[in-house]
């Protein structure tokens, strides 16, 4: 089977460099933009069922991808973002300047910290994985429309890495990965594909 993993497109705390964990921010006009020439790439991708996260900016690139499909939509709390605790909605600039301790051990060893008042990535993966585990088990392909850290979570799972390594998988917005099952090993065939956004339109990597 085949699993497409789509981060949502972009929002204006993602424009504005914002920390964007479990904020329900809607998406921008560019994002919306960038979610139809996604769906377009898809239109003719056999999908036959869809899952999301209910956050807003998920759950609409969703709905604009199944105008080709018609496929159930399935919202999962397990798909949303990180909980960024206290620093949600701060700007990179502002975390930058208050938290620089926490900066450090972050870029060290991410598996190692937790957000202040929020999630660890081992908390994020233990939450976002039975999801993905409940996708396979009915062995049909699917679709899941998530964020940057989950779908990052999800990839180091699939790839037998550690949490600490998730920048290798990075996502950015309005990108499908594709990952083919079998015999219950996964393989990334598709990581980060954007080819089908031809505006120029880049985005900052915030969740």
């Amino acid at each position: 089977m085949e699993l497409i993993l789509v981060r949502h497109g972009e929002t204006a705390w993602n424009r504005e460099g914002r920390v964007q964990g479990v904020s329900d921010i809607d998406l921008s006009d560019v994002g919306v933009h960038h979610a139809r020439q996604l769906a377009l790439s898809l239109k003719d991708h056999p999908i036959h069922a869809i899952y999301a996260s209910p956050l807003i900016r998920a759950r609409k690139t969703a709905e604009i991808i199944n105008r080709y499909h018609d496929a159930p939509i399935r919202l999962e709390s397990g798909l949303m973002e990180m909980d960024q605790g206290d620093f949600e909605g701060l700007t990179y600039s502002e975390l930058m300047a208050r938290e620089k301790d926490f900066l450090q051990s972050w870029i060290a060893d991410p598996a190692s910290v937790r957000m202040p008042h929020g999630e660890s990535l081992d908390e994020l993966q233990a939450r976002a994985w039975p999801v993905i585990d409940g996708i396979l088990q009915r062995s049909a392909d699917a679709l899941v429309v998530s964020h940057s850290f989950t779908i990052a979570s999800i990839l180091c799972k699939i790839k037998r890495i550690s949490l600490s390594d998730f920048r290798s998988v990075h996502v950015d917005p309005a990108s499908k990965t594709l990952v083919r099952f079998c015999n219950g090993s996964g393989e990334i065939v598709v990581l980060n594909d954007r080819t089908h956004l031809n505006d120029g339109e880049e985005s900052s990597p915030s969740a």
